[in-house]
């Protein structure tokens, strides 16, 4: 576990030195992700669902705040129904309008709830929207899951149905438009998703929130299990066919999802919680403390150790040998110098 923690500790420090460049680039995948799934699902315009176009959306939304995003998303998604039918265009603005309204009037903020809740759709782990939300947020973000889950059947919906849509004529238009909104809003799928997640959003806001131990884990996994089971009860009463498999795949990766969350937001030390009791005039309190859990991230020390200085040893006795030997020498040579000179003194007769 304190692996766990000091790896925690050097992405924080990461992720605070370079923190600007970290959102700048979630933001660009997350809106490469968004208009690459719409355009996949509902790429009914040609000239907008090109490589190049899709791109250009997501450099242009990396640098503007993610509203912006979910606002160019619902421009492209209009582009492509116009291009589908017009009767696909009235309704998906109409649908579109409503879900504004409360959207902006209440989780305004949540622009990146709006558009993860269809990418988890389209990667088949719708769980992982309300188990994260219900540990990080609070339940007005159902607005905005609500939102995106509606956008991910409109579009699935649109995606079966546009061959069959021309638009020719009022009457073919009304009855196009009929078809589309009951499709859309009768789809037990959708109901039946979207009860799973307000039941599993809820249940994990309040566990979370008890003082108890491990509070945090005991949501996670009651989450899971009450997503599992509510979708698998609405699909016997209502005869819709899901994947078990896949649905308990994703919601093991909505645990493991959770369990980072919790180790990024919440690490207490349980072992050394104190229950503390404190009174005044009117009342009394007690109050459960339980101490976070931090492990310092080892810092690593350079030494540089120098080229050794060598201290030359010698053997003063030798050096005093050395020296006589110099000195006498020396001392012949002065002498061979003197008889050297006399001996030419005498050679020239010289006194």
């Amino acid at each position: 576990m304190d692996n766990l923690f000091v790896i925690r500790e050097k992405m924080r420090e990461l992720y605070a030195s370079h923190s600007r460049i970290f959102d700048k680039a979630i933001q660009f995948v997350l809106a490469l992700v968004t208009f690459y799934l719409i355009n996949a699902n509902v790429g009914f315009l040609k000239a907008a669902a090109s490589p190049a176009a899709t791109l250009a959306l997501s450099v242009i939304c990396t640098f503007f705040p993610l509203i912006i995003t979910v606002l160019l998303a619902t421009a492209l998604i209009l582009a492509h129904m116009f291009a589908a039918s017009i009767s696909a265009l009235a309704v998906t603005l109409l649908i579109f309008l409503v879900m504004y309204i409360f959207y902006l009037r209440l989780t305004p903020k949540m622009s990146v709830v709006v558009l993860l809740t269809p990418v988890a759709f389209a990667l088949n782990i719708p769980c992982i929207i309300p188990i994260a939300l219900g540990l990080i947020a609070t339940p007005i973000s159902l607005v905005a899951v609500i939102c995106g889950t509606i956008v991910y059947y409109m579009m699935a919906y649109v995606k079966k149905a546009a061959p069959g849509m021309e638009s020719s004529g009022k009457a073919k238009m009304m009855m196009e438009i009929t078809a589309y909104i009951k499709q859309v809003f009768d789809n037990k799928e959708m109901w039946i998703m979207i009860a799973a997640t307000i039941i599993c959003l809820f249940l994990v806001y309040i566990i979370h929130r008890q003082a108890v131990d491990h509070a945090w884990k005991i949501a996670i996994v009651s989450g899971a299990v009450a997503n599992i089971i509510i979708v698998a009860i609405g699909d016997v009463a209502m005869g819709v066919h899901t994947s078990y498999a896949a649905l308990i795949i994703g919601n093991l990766f909505a645990v493991v999802i959770g369990l980072a969350l919790e180790l990024f937001f919440f690490s207490v030390d349980y072992a050394k919680s104190e229950n503390l009791q404190y009174e005044d005039d009117e009342y009394y309190y007690y109050v459960k403390a339980v101490p976070k859990l931090s492990v310092a991230a080892p810092e690593k020390t350079v030494k540089r150790i120098n080229e050794r200085n060598e201290t030359e040893i010698m053997d003063t006795s030798k050096l005093r040998k050395g020296k006589q030997k110099n000195m006498k020498k020396h001392d012949m040579d002065e002498v061979n110098q003197l008889l050297l000179t006399q001996s030419i003194k005498k050679d020239l007769n010289m006194k």
